[in-house]
């Protein structure tokens, strides 16, 4: 069972493994041996259609919020994103359901021991930015309009309608904006 652990040091599709983990795995990685690469095409990140802002409310709790908060993410319910100007105290999450977001407060509190408060916000459309070296700070028509980054610090804009996803590629010509990001 879980106590009895042997080394191994050959594992075949489908064999249940455990790999010590100093932080440098992700869920969805591939371990080869030394010199041998394995490229896969980009998973493609959907498009989140919910968005709140998460403010930790005990700031002593902030190791265990960002490992939850961390956790959740790379287990696929929900994506982070913060505003250039902030911290991990205060972040903004997408996802596709609003359900996902009772999911996230409950594991936060009962699983990770942390208090949140969830603002919902009014934008409905995300986009990343095509060219991540774009200044979002310097696109025009922004009102209406949030510019975020992800956790790879990849530019994206947050937009309360279609119609402003519009106007803002008519007045920044060249820009390109991406419905969906592969990762």
């Amino acid at each position: 069972m879980a106590q009895d652990r042997q080394v191994i040091q050959e594992a075949y599709a489908g064999d249940v493994i455990g790999v010590f983990d100093p932080g440098i795995f992700s869920i969805g990685d591939t371990i080869t041996m030394p010199g041998h690469k394995y490229e896969y095409e980009g998973i493609p990140t959907f498009a989140p259609e919910h968005f709140c802002r998460v403010i930790q409310l005990n700031s002593m709790k902030r190791k265990q919020f960002v490992k939850g908060i961390t956790q959740i993410a790379q287990e696929g319910a929900i994506q982070i994103f913060q505003e250039f100007t902030a911290g991990m105290s205060e972040i903004i999450v997408g996802v596709v359901g609003v359900l996902q977001f009772d999911v996230l407060k409950y594991r936060l509190e009962n699983e990770y021991g942390c208090e949140i408060r969830l603002e919902s916000l009014p934008y409905e459309y995300i986009r990343w930015v095509g060219d991540p070296s774009t200044d979002v700070t310097k696109l025009k028509r922004m009102n209406n309009v949030k510019a975020v980054k992800d956790m790879k610090g990849n530019p994206l804009l947050l937009f309360v309608n279609e119609w402003m996803i519009r106007m803002v590629l008519e007045d920044n010509e060249g820009l390109e904006l991406l419905e969906f990001k592969k990762n």
